[in-house]
């Protein structure tokens, strides 16, 4: 695979990439007779790209993708770029930014895009050096949600934070601490960049340091440790059943 070309199968995930018309489609290969060649959302997205479409009996399909689940759908493509961080300062009202310190499974940063999009988050935040990166995985977990949610990937977290706080963001980042409040506690109205960080090392000093709030989610079981993706879901949709009210 050649860099900067990606692959993603299902119904779910594929649609997204043909209808969204912001990739460059290298090659959309179809099962003949499967689930997909079937599903409206595949043929209505299909009538943008006639030219890459290759259909494939069920043998040779499954002969060449026999490890994935793909419902009879494979989509090749480009064009993810880095979104660069647009300019705050005259906007106003409800934003939201999310930033990920150093999550490094897939899974789990699939998981987070897709429970970003689901909740309203206006931006995905992740560093270039401490991250797994876009990948795949990535785009598979996520079922389509990557082409809707800008991601931003940065050099440098706190700067970036130190200058979102110059346009007006508050920062709450999630760790446990003496001072850190319920995460239902804090108001998440208005510019709001939320901090989580990667289940070992947790966030990183420096981005502490710059939040204004610290709050978690407290624990009852033995374990006493949600996945991060887990506790990403519970942070965000509180803050949007705040917007809610």
């Amino acid at each position: 695979m050649r860099k900067g070309h990606h692959t993603i199968f299902g119904i779910n995930g594929c649609a997204a990439v043909l209808e969204s018309k912001k990739y460059k489609i290298i090659e959309i290969i179809i099962q003949s007779g499967s689930p997909a060649e079937k599903d409206g959302k595949v043929t209505h997205a299909l009538g943008y790209h006639g030219g890459h479409i290759k259909v494939l009996s069920s043998s040779q399909f499954k002969s060449k993708f026999p490890q994935w689940r793909t419902q009879g759908i494979v989509v090749r493509f480009s064009g993810i770029v880095d979104c660069d961080l647009p300019s705050y300062k005259k906007q106003t009202g409800n934003i939201g930014l999310l930033v990920l310190d150093g999550i490094e499974d897939p899974q789990n940063l699939g998981q987070i895009i897709r429970t970003s999009e689901c909740a309203g988050i206006d931006g995905i935040i992740i560093s270039k050096h401490s991250s797994c990166g876009i990948t795949d995985t990535v785009l598979q977990v996520s079922q389509g949600a990557f082409t809707q949610v800008p991601i931003h990937i940065v050099s440098n977290l706190n700067q970036t934070a130190t200058q979102l706080k110059k346009e007006d963001f508050w920062i709450t980042a999630f760790e446990n601490g003496i001072q850190s409040k319920n995460w239902h506690e804090i108001d998440y109205k208005g510019k709001m960049l939320i901090i989580v960080g990667s289940e070992g090392r947790g966030i990183k000093k420096l981005n502490l340091e710059n939040s204004d709030f610290q709050a978690n989610i407290p624990m009852q079981g033995q374990i006493n440790s949600l996945n991060v993706s887990a506790a990403v879901s519970a942070i965000l949709f509180e803050r949007l059943r705040q917007l809610s009210i």
